[in-house]
């Protein structure tokens, strides 16, 4: 078994606290990251952003309510001005501008909390949902109630890790199946060295019924996608194009993992699949659906949370801002032993990614001068070249542009002066940079070795 290094840090009081140990591994016993090494390919090593399916089941009906609580004559047109609910709704929530606007005081405390999101699949029995399931999302979330921040780490389900209790080396996934909750907690805070503060699980049936309540979802389907499992009953066939996907076909698009990205993909698509449902639960038309969401949720979601500390996290989600939410997977590289395919963490910058979004270590300061890469879908010459005027006009050295054939617009920060406060004053000085999901990929470089990436991608989002 290989550890890091063991550090200490000083806590908010001033007082030392000691880190949990990390450990990695990938099975050898000598030098279980040479074979990792070796074998590593570049192209696959890119950590996809989440913030995914699983966050959906606890925040919807939450979300929906905050939506719409403000609107007062919507709610009374529906339900009536002194109903039950349009009074409920109402005292949730003041307006934005509202200078009497209530704070939430946290059962907790200002100080930062780790929030561990699981998403299990089907145990294939009309028994208890949580038995014997398989943890298919695995997400830690790190909330800042001080600051109104969120961070997400993904974790990979195919990560290879040790598990407690002599468990030995499997895959993240089959904690759950094999020790329930929490030999699952106590296998990812022993792997990144991290405390988990409280946890929340979503069962993937839970998922299709949301999705049901709502009537549909709008999607972009980024490729053609055809599977079928006769004996798994699974029969996918997507065409490329935008979709409004019912139950039935979210959880195909889901599921899909039969190509080069494999389960790197499919988080991928989790996430816009997540974007998607939350431009639908702004319509005004959601909040009819609340009672029916939240019967989904009481019965798909799993949680140590008490009520009061729900409605507390409610109510930060509120002020939470999506172009501020940082995002980062594990970094590392697919493995295969035999039949089994394994993703293999990178000790170096797994380290580096849980110090920058769970440990917040990003007080290093500004750079004299940045580097840039631009990577464009094919309809984006003329947006890509006045980025490139743009930026170069403020003193950012744009390396390299070159064409992608991703759907989706974001900003790749790659160095660690690269900060969403950076990202945040950059956004000023050249706004075509805005409304772009931020993700951290530390050494994953596009075209060239710069300290980030913007990725245009056309209108879809």
């Amino acid at each position: 078994m290989t550890y890091m290094k063991e550090r200490r840090r000083p806590t908010n009081n001033g007082k030392v606290k000691q880190r949990r140990q990390r450990r990695y591994s990938n099975g050898s016993a000598d030098n279980p990251f040479q074979e990792n090494n070796l074998n590593r390919r570049g192209s696959q090593s890119s950590f996809r952003k989440i913030l995914t399916v699983m966050i959906i089941l606890f925040f919807t009906a939450i979300l929906a309510i905050f939506l719409f609580a403000d609107n007062k004559d919507f709610l009374n047109g529906k339900f009536g001005e002194h109903s039950f609910i349009s009074t409920l709704l109402s005292k949730l929530s003041l307006s934005n501008s509202s200078k009497d606007k209530p704070e939430f005081v946290f059962p907790f405390g200002p100080r930062r909390q780790n929030i561990l999101l699981l998403g299990v699949d089907s145990n294939g029995a009309d028994s208890d949902l949580w038995v014997g399931t398989r943890t298919d999302t695995i997400i830690l979330l790190n909330i800042d109630p001080r600051t109104k921040t969120v961070n997400a780490l993904s974790i990979p389900r195919d990560s290879k890790v040790y598990l407690p209790k002599g468990m030995g080396i499997q895959k993240i996934n089959a904690a759950h199946a094999i020790g329930g909750i929490d030999m699952t907690i106590k296998t990812v805070e022993d792997t990144l060295g991290v405390h988990v503060d409280k946890y929340i699980m979503f069962h993937d049936e839970g998922v299709r019924e949301i999705v049901k309540a709502l009537g549909g979802v709008d999607i972009y389907v980024e490729k053609n996608m055809h599977y079928n499992d006769n004996a798994g009953h699974l029969h996918i066939n997507l065409t490329k194009g935008p979709h409004h996907l019912t139950d039935k076909d979210v959880v195909e698009y889901l599921r899909f993992r039969h190509d080069a990205m494999g389960d790197i993909g499919r988080t991928k698509r989790q996430q816009w699949f997540l974007r998607g449902l939350l431009a639908d639960l702004q319509k005004p038309e959601t909040i009819t659906k609340i009672p029916h969401l939240i019967a989904v949720t009481s019965k798909y979601v799993k949680t140590d949370m008490s009520p009061y500390e729900m409605t507390q996290y409610a109510g930060l989600a509120k002020h939470f801002d999506m172009d501020n939410i940082e995002i980062a997977m594990l970094p590392g590289a697919p493995n295969k032993h035999g039949y089994t395919s394994y993703w293999i963490l990178d000790p170096e910058k797994t380290q580096e990614v849980v110090d920058r979004l769970i440990y917040r270590e990003n007080s290093v300061g500004r750079k004299e001068s940045y580097t840039a890469s631009i990577m464009r879908s094919t309809d984006q010459i003329d947006a890509a070249n006045k980025l490139k005027e743009s930026l170069e006009a403020n003193g950012i050295r744009v390396m390299c542009t070159g064409t992608t054939s991703s759907i989706h617009s974001q900003f790749i920060a790659h160095s660690k002066y690269v900060t969403v406060d950076y990202y945040a004053d950059l956004k000023k000085e050249v706004p075509a940079v805005k409304s772009r999901q931020f993700v951290y990929e530390p050494g994953n470089f596009m075209c060239a070795d710069t300290d980030f990436t913007v990725v245009l991608a056309g209108d879809n989002k």
